[in-house]
């Protein structure tokens, strides 16, 4: 998930497109709010507040509907539209427009948006761990990333972060994707395991991981090194343009202090958090989905806090380790200055 940065000809990433396939136009019209949208980069100060959701309604998204629900954005003094895109939509798309103040996507991602001249800044990370692994058979030989030399490993693409951690794992080991066999499997994993097609695939450890157990296919996860020597990559955050920052910058606060509110009650109360994301998820009445929800949340709360437990943290450790990896690996058009593309400033500070 390279996912679609800056160009809508690129395939969109898995956590972007899960889902989507249980939802129209329509339905996701219907979900998001009314609100006006601003011409230009970044609207005017006392509008609402818009964040782009990517493109379908999915528990991943939880802390916002939360937020929304337990009435967090109203007690901050804003309002808040929670807009998913489009399924043909560039991810970055609105925010470059104006449309959207705000955006959820990989600080991976917004990496390459800086790249290719995006002003786009990180303003709070969502997951704390890197959510991405590879998935291998619960009795595979792979144990870790050194014992991936020569094996068949199933990516959906290109791009992304599951094509992103792939060479994160791959470098950890010293080795270079020439030294594996890798597959460009589409969203396929299931079947490519199952099939034995593959020894290893890139998914989501929250839900890709859920699904897997769900299937009755017990695996494992091989997940990328956490300590100071790690490759390091930053998964999925908040992200705003530094002209939307500048314009309203006292809202984006709120937003942000309102949205970790919700995160926070998330973690804390998982089971209320799946009945308050009812009205913004098809289906989810449904209470086989139901427990599939609550199973996702609980697989995605580790990776909300850093080792200290705090939630929205920004590591500056880890956004130099990653904008260096990114640049050898060619998955830059240019060298980005890491100090440039987050700002801890919008962050609660108590």
């Amino acid at each position: 998930m390279l996912s679609t940065q800056g160009t809508a000809k690129r395939p969109v990433s898995r956590r972007r497109a899960i889902g989507a396939a249980l939802l129209s136009v329509t339905a996701i019209a219907a979900l998001t709010s009314c609100a006006e949208e601003p011409d230009g980069e970044g609207g005017k100060s006392g509008d609402t507040v818009t964040i782009g959701l990517t493109y379908s309604p999915n528990i991943q998204f939880a802390p916002f509907y939360v937020a929304q629900e337990k009435g967090y954005y109203k007690d901050a003094g804003i309002k808040v539209n929670l807009r998913h895109h489009g399924a043909a939509e560039d991810l970055f798309g609105a925010l470059k427009q104006g449309r959207e103040d705000v955006i959820y996507a990989g600080g991976d991602e917004m990496l390459q948006a800086r790249s290719k001249g995006l002003s786009v800044v990180d303003i709070a990370t969502v997951y704390h761990k890197y959510p991405v692994a590879l998935l291998v058979p619960e009795d595979s030989d792979i144990r870790k990333p050194e014992d991936l030399k020569g094996k068949k490993l199933g990516t959906p693409g290109e791009f992304g972060e599951t094509y992103f951690g792939l060479l994160a794992l791959l470098k950890e080991a010293g080795l270079a994707k020439k030294d594996a066999d890798v597959q460009y499997i589409g969203f396929t994993q299931q079947a490519a395991l199952k099939g034995k097609r593959v020894d290893g695939v890139m998914g989501y450890v929250n839900n890709d991981g859920v699904a897997f157990k769900e299937s009755g296919i017990p695996v494992r996860a091989i997940t990328l090194d956490t300590g100071e020597g790690g490759e390091s990559l930053v998964g999925p955050s908040l992200g705003s343009t530094q002209k939307t920052l500048d314009k309203r910058g006292d809202e984006i606060r709120k937003f942000v202090d309102a949205s970790l509110r919700g995160m926070r009650y998330t973690i804390e109360h998982p089971e209320e958090a799946v009945k308050l994301s009812k009205g913004y998820i098809p289906g989810l009445g449904d209470s086989k989905r139901q427990e599939n929800a609550l199973a996702v949340l609980k697989a995605t709360e580790p990776l909300m806090r850093n080792q200290q437990g705090e939630i929205g943290y920004i590591d500056p450790q880890v956004w130099g380790r990653m904008a260096d990896f990114m640049y050898e690996q060619g998955l830059l058009d240019k060298k980005v200055q890491p100090e440039e593309a987050y700002d801890s400033d919008y962050l609660p500070k108590s």
